[in-house]
């Protein structure tokens, strides 16, 4: 290639980005949605949006939101907070190691930054669970610092508007498109050009039905001009969640437990440490699990080790399924009677819960349904 045509390359490369970049700004000045965290500047609201907006929805995040930073209103506040009360006001977003890193972030900052989230790329993407995208949230965003925040609608608009095949899951794809993403970012407009790239992937470019007509940069996107803007951005698939067969108890107390049902605190670490469910097992297979009267003597016995003796019938009572990144577990609910009641009340980690008692505990998403249903049955009868 000559001298003149890698010039001439070069010009067409910076007018396009810079129409790209002019495009979206003015569409977003317009367009963008009312959000409570866009209302201001505050770094602690923006690192919790973005914290509570991975995995979830917007929708769903808002009321999340509001009551959040309504009981925790400074990263102090959140610091000094029971890690049981973060997670009762975090219980229904799910993926709660988000709200457990959070909380030890927050005491870092405390600690170490005089409760001020740092302006240094280092220190914020050294804070506990906070990763190169929420980092470059924060300090684009907050600080208005040149910097990629770069998630899936970031890369899926990426892919199209300039026909890259570069598998998305593949982590060398994601640092090439922070570079990319950077190399846009128009001088002293890093805040609105990042929350426009988002919000054009959430509400135009979406993944499967783009919405090519109304998009303000489509006139130069290169994959609807190819006809591939339903076919990018290329991404192997997931492997598909294992599904874990499960038995728990819903073990009923009588006399002054009458009314109550017996429930567990998880471990301090795990899989949604700390919360609180019904005691279940793991079935070897599904082969078992299916048998009920065989379930319920694994449950009998794996109960008794801990020191709770409870007679199991084969009498599904509930069935229900939890969904984790790489796992499914898939539930059924035995009815079950306790024995020795007042023992049982009085140990560490199992305890007797009512209606009245119910909100003051956070649940797994499906244990909370499960109770709900089975109170709102007590009452009925």
């Amino acid at each position: 290639m000559t001298d003149k045509a890698t010039a001439a390359g070069e010009l067409t490369d910076i007018g396009n980005k810079r129409y790209f970049g002019e495009g979206l700004l003015r569409w977003y000045r317009k367009e963008r949605r009312d959000l409570p965290w866009r209302r201001s500047r505050n770094p602690y609201h923006i690192w919790v949006s973005e914290i509570m907006l991975q995995q979830t929805r917007v929708d769903t995040v808002i009321p999340y939101f509001n009551r959040f930073v309504g009981r925790f209103p400074t990263l102090r506040h959140l610091a000094e907070a029971p890690e049981d009360d973060v997670l009762k006001h975090w219980e229904g977003l799910g993926y709660y190691s988000r709200a457990r890193n959070l909380q030890a972030a927050a005491r870092e900052v405390v600690e170490h930054y005089g409760g001020e989230v740092p302006r240094g790329k280092a220190e914020v993407s050294g804070l506990k669970g906070v990763g190169p995208y929420t980092t470059g949230a924060i300090l684009s965003i907050a600080y208005d610092q040149p910097e990629p925040a770069v998630d899936g609608n970031v890369m899926r608009v990426l892919s199209r508007y300039f026909c890259l095949e570069d598998d998305i899951a593949r982590p060398a794809t994601r640092v090439a498109m922070e570079s990319l993403a950077q190399s846009l970012i128009p001088e002293g407009q890093a805040a609105d050009f990042n929350q426009a790239l988002m919000e054009l992937g959430a509400m135009v470019c979406t993944p499967k039905s783009p919405s090519c007509p109304v998009c303000p940069v489509g006139e130069h996107c290169e994959g609807r001009l190819q006809g591939r803007e339903r076919e990018l951005p290329v991404k192997t698939k997931a492997k598909k969640a294992r599904p874990v067969f499960r038995l728990a108890a819903l073990i009923e107390g009588t006399g002054a437990y009458a009314g109550k049902v017996l429930v567990r605190q998880r471990p301090e670490t795990g899989l949604l440490a700390q919360m609180w469910e019904l005691p279940h097992i793991e079935a070897p297979d599904e082969e078992i699990w299916n048998r009920l009267d065989e379930g319920a003597g694994l449950l009998e016995a794996a109960l008794a080790e801990d020191g709770v003796r409870v007679k199991a019938s084969n009498e599904v009572v509930g069935e229900a399924q939890h969904i984790f990144t790489h796992l499914v577990w898939k539930i059924k609910v035995l009815g079950a009677a306790a024995l020795e009641e007042r023992y049982v009340a009085d140990r560490t980690g199992y305890r007797w819960i009512g209606p009245e008692e119910f909100e003051n505990y956070a649940w797994p998403n499906v244990f909370r349904k499960l109770l709900t249903e089975y109170f709102l049955l007590v009452r009925r009868g």
